[in-house]
């Protein structure tokens, strides 16, 4: 195969990626952003600006139309925490918006109640 037909081939030369710290201007953790999971929901509520990164540049492209922070991740080919970085400056400046999804909003439910197991075990040991 030559030139272009290689599948999954980048835009880049293979030989020069991009180190994640540059990608994420040396930061690895989003600093007084909200909480983002998987599939939290990003919509972009601006275009594109002149001078901005290329990452967010794509990301607000790309989220025209709402797409999970999982999906940012694979279609940037990005890690999570890298997305989490990029997406928490674009929240920090209004260009996204974060909508939690209603799994988002259940945590508290899912974990359960030491109470309640405590008496199931003792209903079943009844029966």
């Amino acid at each position: 195969m030559s030139g272009g037909d290689r599948k999954g081939e980048r835009d880049w030369e293979e030989g020069t990626p991009v180190p994640l710290y540059v990608v994420t201007g040396g930061r690895t953790e989003a600093e007084d952003a909200q909480v983002l999971d998987l599939v939290t929901l990003i919509v972009a509520r601006s275009e594109p600006r002149p001078g901005m990164r290329p990452e967010h540049v794509s990301i607000l492209r790309m989220c025209a139309n709402p797409l999970s922070v999982a999906e940012v991740s694979a279609y940037l080919d990005l890690p999570f925490s890298a997305v989490h970085v990029l997406l928490a400056d674009l929240l920090a400046e209004s260009l996204v918006e974060a909508r939690q999804t209603r799994t988002a909003h259940v945590t508290a439910a899912v974990e359960p109640d030491v109470e309640i197991l405590k008496a199931l075990i003792d209903g079943l040991q009844r029966l």
